[in-house]
């Protein structure tokens, strides 16, 4: 089985903002400060609706036939366009379980709307059992099948009021969490140039959910504790043997409970 744990960061599209809302002339940042300023008055916050969000990094987690990856799609200088095609193409060569911290609510749909500005295509993620038929019990679009597990959705129970976000309940689990930026520092760290920090912090999330997902699969008995514990002790030989800052630290951040 195939596990593919993903996450993606955004900025404002500030060239579609412009279109939609004749703000020609600005700067980059004095047309986020409008679209955000009209965001605020229709709904109380400053989080634009999906259509309006430019994907700048989708960081994943990739286990398949033993094997362990945490990695950023492309690299520092991909295109929006580059990263949704790697994305999709992922999901037509591995037709894996896709796993993701509110991506019923928020990536995965940004990817739909985004997608449509591109010739991006995927017959495996839009499947739904017409060309193949397995995709008909199970697939990535209907809500009570599992080829994709949304934790933010099934550990809350699909209610709103009890749903939690992914940094505290990491830590609580002795993961290390958020440990840099968080998604509101997101814009300025892009306005600063610094989109690396934006791909190892995204990297960062895909870790934390993937573990949460092993804690999810021993409570729902796919794994029993000597799995899970070997399955942790991987990832950690990994993380230190790859030669980015970011990941070493996440592991050192790692409490055994």
């Amino acid at each position: 089985m195939n596990v593919f744990v993903f996450s993606i960061q955004t900025i404002p599209d500030i060239d579609g903002a412009r279109r939609l809302f004749d703000l020609h002339g600005l700067s980059d940042e004095d047309v986020a400060r409008a679209v955000f300023h009209k965001r605020r008055q229709q709904a109380n916050t400053e989080l634009l609706r999906h259509h309006l969000h430019k994907i700048v990094a989708i960081s994943a987690v990739l286990v398949n036939d033993g094997n362990f990856k945490v990695w950023s799609l492309g690299d520092k200088q991909s295109t929006e366009l580059d990263l949704l095609q790697r994305f999709y193409a992922g999901i037509d060569r591995y037709s894996p379980i896709l796993v993701s911290w509110g991506g019923s609510s928020f990536d995965l749909p940004v990817t739909h709307y985004r997608s449509l500005l591109y010739p991006v295509k995927s017959a495996g993620y839009w499947g739904t059992g017409e060309a193949d038929e397995k995709f008909r019990q199970n697939n990535y679009l209907s809500r009570c099948h599992s080829q994709h597990s949304d934790l933010k959705d099934v550990l809350s129970s699909y209610q709103q009021a009890s749903s939690i976000n992914l940094d505290e309940i990491a830590t609580l689990c002795g993961f290390p969490g958020k440990m840099t930026l968080d998604d509101s520092k997101v814009w300025e760290t892009w306005l600063a140039g610094d989109i690396e920090a934006i791909r190892n912090y995204n990297e960062c999330d895909v870790l934390n959910t993937y573990l949460v997902y092993l804690n999810w699969q021993r409570n729902r008995a796919a794994i029993d504790q000597q799995q899970y514990l070997k399955l942790c002790q991987r990832v950690r030989e990994q993380l230190l043997n790859l030669p980015a800052d970011h990941l070493n630290e996440f592991e050192k951040n790692w409490i055994d409970l």
